[in-house]
């Protein structure tokens, strides 16, 4: 499913009411007939989250430009130096909204990775909190879909 559809099934799914669940559609169909309200994320460990599509659209702008992201992760985030972002197996968390939130922030030091593989806090770039939580709402969608 490629980013414009799942934006666009993001964006319907936020305005039925309906919380993100896995889905085919068409771009046609994924075209909302009135401006998008923001789509609850399920709830996770540190509370609940929210974000909307545009949310997801701007970090997926940021993971693939300025935040650099794409440099280790891969361009479709699955994985090169650092770890896939597309599956459900997660490293160092449970791959909650709150938690890739927390892990963008923190990095993963020397002494707390598991694969070997050192991250910098927010990957090295100069990251605003608003850019922190865009680009984890675009990989939370990406590995929850």
């Amino acid at each position: 499913m490629n980013a414009r559809t799942r934006i666009g099934l993001l964006a319907s799914l936020a305005m039925a009411g309906a919380s993100p669940v896995l889905a085919q559609t068409s771009d046609a169909a994924a075209t909302p007939a009135k401006p998008e309200a923001p789509a609850p994320a399920p709830a996770s460990p540190g509370g609940a989250a929210s974000y909307s599509p545009e949310l997801v659209a701007k970090g997926d702008t940021l993971f693939h430009g300025s935040g650099n992201c794409y440099a280790c992760h891969g361009s479709n985030a699955e994985g090169l130096v650092g770890p896939n972002l597309t599956d459900a197996e997660w490293i160092h968390s449970k791959g909650s909204y709150d938690e890739i939130v927390a892990q963008i922030n923190h990095g993963v030091p020397k002494e707390e990775s598991k694969s070997g593989i050192v991250m910098p806090p927010k990957g090295g770039a100069t990251l605003s909190d608003d850019d922190v939580k865009a680009i984890a709402a675009y990989v939370y969608s990406l590995s929850h879909k």
